[in-house]
This record gives C-alpha cells, sequence and structure tokens, in this order.
C-alpha cells in the first residue's frame, strides 16, 4: 500500500488531488492530510474513505517547522512509510510593491510557501529515499515568469522552483523523483484569500479568471506527472511560451505578464 502526504488538502487543488487519488487506488492508498482547517479536513477524509482509501487526518501549519515534522511524524508513527509527499500548501498574494508599508507578511508567505514545503521535504526525506519514492512541489507559472502585483507571490514560486531542481539532481541516486508543477489560474478561491498590500485579505482576485482552468483537470496533471515521476508539468500553452520567449524578447514577454491583470488594476 502507498502512503502519500498531501499538504494543504483541506480544498481547491489539494483536496482535488486527494480524491483522485483515492479513486484510483482505493483501498491501495493510505493518505495523510495536512491543512489547518481540521473540519474542511475530514470532510475530504470522509468523500477519500468513501472509494477505499485510508485515511489519516493531521492539523497542520506549514509556516511552523515544529508542525511540520510532527506531521511527518504521525504519519510514520501510522503507517511506517512514506511513498509521496506532495507539497501543495500556498497562499497568495497581489499588491504593487510600491503600495506595501509593511514587509512583514512578505517573509510569512515565504514561511509558507518555501519553509513549508523545505521543511515537509527535509523531514520527509529519508522515509522517501527507503521507498524510492516521490516528491511533489505544486509551484506556479508566477514562479516561471514575474508577473506585476506578485513580487512576493512570485519570489517564493521561484524560490521553490530553484531549490526542488537542485533537489532533484541530488536525489537521482537514490531514486527518488522530484517533480515540480507550474499551474496557472485554476478555478480556486486561493486568490481570494492571498494577501493584499497591507497584508491583509484580499478578498477578490486581481487576475483575469474567465478562461481558469477547472481544478479536476489541474489535479489530474499533477496526479499523472507523479506517477510518471516526470520533471515538471508546465499547464498552460501560454506559460510553456512566456518561460522561452523572456530569453530572446523579454519585453513582449513584460507585456503579456501585464495584460494578464485586469485593467482597473494596472498600474
Amino acid at each position: 500500500m502507498q502512503t502519500i502526504i498531501l499538504t494543504g488538502a483541506s480544498d481547491g487543488i489539494g483536496a482535488e488531488i486527494a480524491r483522485q487519488l483515492a479513486r484510483q487506488h482505493g483501498n491501495g492508498v493510505a493518505l495523510v492530510l495536512a491543512a489547518r482547517n481540521a473540519a474542511m479536513l475530514e470532510q475530504v477524509a470522509a468523500q477519500c474513505a468513501a472509494s477505499g482509501a485510508q485515511t489519516l487526518v493531521v492539523p497542520t501549519d506549514v509556516s511552523v517547522q515544529a508542525q511540520c515534522v510532527a506531521l511527518i511524524d504521525a504519519c510514520v508513527a501510522r503507517f511506517g512509510r512514506i511513498d509521496g509527499l506532495i507539497n501543495n500548501a500556498g497562499r497568495s498574494a497581489h499588491a504593487l510593491f510600491s503600495e506595501v508599508e509593511n514587509l512583514a507578511w512578505y517573509e510569512e508567505l515565504m514561511r509558507i510557501n518555501l519553509w513549508g514545503s523545505v521543511w515537509c521535504t527535509h523531514a520527509a526525506l529519508p522515509y522517501l529515499k527507503q521507498s524510492r519514492g516521490s516528491i511533489v512541489a505544486v509551484s506556479s507559472l508566477a514562479g516561471l515568469v514575474g508577473v506585476p502585483g506578485r513580487t512576493a507571490y512570485s519570489a517564493t514560486k521561484f524560490a521553490m522552483g530553484g531549490f526542488f531542481e537542485a533537489l532533484r539532481i541530488e536525489m537521482k541516486p537514490y531514486g527518488v523523483s522530484v517533480t515540480t508543477a507550474y499551474p496557472g489560474v485554476v478555478a480556486t478561491q486561493i486568490r481570494h484569500r492571498g494577501f493584499n498590500a497591507a497584508g491583509a485579505q484580499l478578498g477578490s482576485s486581481s487576475l483575469k479568471e474567465d478562461k481558469a482552468m477547472p481544478v479536476e483537470q489541474c489535479a489530474a496533471l499533477i496526479v499523472e506527472g507523479m506517477a510518471s515521476r516526470r520533471r515538471e508539468v508546465v499547464m498552460s500553452a501560454k506559460g510553456k511560451l512566456g518561460r522561452w520567449m523572456k530569453l530572446i524578447a523579454p519585453g513582449l514577454v513584460e507585456k503579456m505578464a501585464l495584460a494578464a491583470l485586469k485593467d482597473e488594476v494596472k498600474p
């Protein structure tokens, strides 16, 4: 039986990944579900259990290292192994840098998006080496191409990309795969819950949502990427193009990034 830890599992992409893994593997998978909201985690766990999966709910704030370590310990205590770790927990943000007065929330965002993944991965690594398992890091297209209004968010996601790219090479001798996923705009509430310039909750999205990817499609791409042990999963044709175009026509890419913003928030 595979044992897979999934952070950010209470809703959105994480919850859908859990449901899809449960449907695919049934009683052949144990899912360790982590997020801050215990009640929502229990709902997702019940949905996964209905498909036959074993579940363990571990309320976790990944911005706290001790809680990341406790998550890994709880998994090993219950199931004795780790075959997969999906670092999905994250928070969004949208603010023009010139409008930010207190940078404390920039540091908080880095603890959630980068350090939460690093701390969970570090604690799980000995067990993943034993199982020759898989690591997934859910980044963002904003971790490939800088987007205006997203200085904090892009910083965390670019950092994730660099960390997991280096780790991928280090893990090759141990047979541990490292997959980095780069979703674009996905139909979830993550942007509504992100930080604004004052460090409060945005309450709305500052990006165009009309062509948002369905969460089911995004989760399926991540699940497939993990199963096939792919290096990367880039989920947008524009994202793939922008990644390479910025090397030869950076000015054009900047115009494309600016166009992704709603008209009323353009500087």
